[in-house]
């Protein structure tokens, strides 16, 4: 009798980790949205304006969806470095936040679906975590960026 309540606790563990990770694109933006007020309001404001010179726009920004990737590595780990925003450029550095792969997916559904913003795609987790950083020279700037191997 207890392996197989073990049994079921553990099916019941397992899919409620696979509904987290897998949640609908509307809640995914609304735990985006408290992500959001809680880690990058400060700096990218309540509108997702930015400040002009400083902090890059997330609203009708051509960066991020040109850059999706670099956009969701740059949560990931960071970013430092030029970048140009809708003809701006911007050298500054976000320090990584330290949100985990569904907070990272949260939030770039919340920014990538506001402000202007439209993408038809859903960010998941799994997206998130095959994103990863391989430095190659000592500055993240310069660094190469890649797929790291799964047994490292």
């Amino acid at each position: 009798m207890k392996i197989l309540i073990g049994i079921v606790g553990l099916f019941i563990l397992i899919q409620g980790t696979w509904i987290y990770q897998n949640k609908p694109l509307e809640q995914s933006i609304t735990d985006g949205e408290e992500i959001y007020l809680d880690f990058c309001i400060q700096c990218h404001l309540d509108n997702g304006e930015g400040v002009s010179g400083v902090f890059p726009p997330l609203a009708k920004s051509d960066y991020l969806i040109n850059n999706l990737e670099m956009s969701i590595r740059g949560l990931k780990y960071g970013l430092s470095g030029p970048i140009v925003v809708n003809g701006e450029q911007y050298n500054g550095i976000m320090q990584n936040q330290g949100l985990d792969d569904v907070e990272i997916a949260d939030v770039m559904n919340y920014i990538l679906n506001n402000w202007g913003n439209e993408f038809n795609q859903v960010i998941t987790a799994e997206q998130v975590d095959n994103i990863c950083l391989l430095y190659t020279s000592p500055s993240p700037r310069d660094a190469t960026l890649s797929r790291m191997p799964s047994s490292a």
